[in-house]
């Protein structure tokens, strides 16, 4: 099974939204990263880390704020930004690094 580490380990861009279920500004953003996973797929990957699930993970990368959308390309953080955002930027951040 591919862990945390190997899929952000990729050649390809991947944004991590960091999000909890109890969080409305997540559940309002949540079909814009569906469709931005739908319209990159092949070309970068878009996963959802939940925070109450993943709590070692959220310390390790200091989620203070969710959403916080994290993109990684080789391991490296590329672009990182907490609260709401809209689509458009969202997806000119991937495109910029694939």
């Amino acid at each position: 099974m591919e862990t945390f580490h190997d899929i952000i380990q990729g050649e390809k861009p991947v944004l991590v939204d960091f999000f909890a279920t109890w969080c409305g500004p997540c559940k309002a953003i949540a079909p814009a990263v569906e469709e931005i996973g739908k319209e990159v797929q092949g070309k970068a990957r878009v996963i959802k880390i939940d925070i109450d699930k993943n709590e070692a993970l959220a310390d390790q990368y200091q989620i203070q704020v969710v959403p916080t959308f994290i993109l990684f390309k080789k391991g490296e953080i590329m672009w990182r930004f907490s609260g709401v955002t809209d689509k458009m930027t969202l997806l000119e951040q991937i495109t910029n690094h694939l």
